[in-house]
């Protein structure tokens, strides 16, 4: 059966936790819907706080030739490969960031240069060397986590959202999923109300707010489906694989 695209034109997928289900694993049903919609012209484009490295591989996986959104909009990419722009993280913060969670001593913590991912077994002696664009903390002790942020939320210079509940996601002001999503949009030559965002966390909200159809998991954390227009089914039931169907594409 061939289908139709509707009224959108790009359809912007956070990974982890969306597209992805709890096995970090693209499933038949997704990956089937995703293929349809870009036979009926609809450009997807991956949107996610990961790495290109970790990203590119799920893109390939999917045949994408599209524009790719990595480390929550730090890097716009025109294709794989192909990047289009780049927006890095002081260094001087970085190391900031690195000094408050050495005081965690259960904190885990990681930052993503533009060459590799650097992390608490695994820290570089130079960061000022180094091209940074993201960094991150990761704690289930609530308490500890609500510190840092608490403390972060009082310097300048940086855009504070999450990719679960359990974790802080750092990068420089002005960087998030949407005003990617808004420079990919200047690239193609669409309208933000052509845009379709699903996600479900933190670092999703501003891309859902700011587009035609802002599309909450039904995993999502509750601030994000306050922020969405719809909710789809969670990751485990191929809430992707639904979000076409029901709002991308007709028969």
């Amino acid at each position: 059966m061939a289908y139709e695209r509707g009224q959108y034109r790009l359809l912007a997928l956070d990974l982890d936790g969306t597209l992805l289900n709890e096995s970090s694993e693209i499933s038949d049903t997704n990956a089937e819907w995703v293929k349809h919609a870009v036979d009926a012209g609809v450009t997807v484009c991956v949107s996610t706080g990961r790495g290109f490295n970790s990203a590119l591989p799920i893109a390939e996986k999917l045949g994408l030739e599209s524009p790719m959104i990595t480390v929550n909009g730090g890097e716009i990419w025109t294709k794989p490969h192909s990047l289009h722009r780049r927006t890095l993280l002081d260094s001087s913060k970085v190391m900031k960031l690195h000094a408050l969670a050495e005081q965690y001593p259960d904190v885990w913590y990681w930052g993503y240069t533009t060459v590799d991912i650097y992390n608490k077994e695994r820290w570089v002696g130079d960061t000022i060397a180094s091209d940074w664009l993201k960094f991150g903390y990761y704690t289930e002790d609530v308490q500890s986590l609500g510190e840092i942020l608490k403390e972060i939320q009082t310097w300048d210079g940086l855009e504070l959202t999450n990719s679960s509940p359990f974790n802080i996601e750092i990068n420089p002001t002005g960087v998030s999923k949407a005003t990617a999503l808004m420079e990919v949009c200047r690239m193609l030559g669409y309208e933000m109300s052509e845009v379709v965002a699903v996600g479900d966390s933190l670092n999703d909200i501003a891309a859902i707010r700011a587009v035609g159809l802002g599309v909450a998991m039904g995993n999502a954390q509750d601030e994000v489906k306050l922020a969405a227009n719809v909710v789809t089914g969670s990751n485990q039931e191929h809430g992707v694989a639904q979000v076409i169907q029901n709002y991308v594409l007709r028969k």
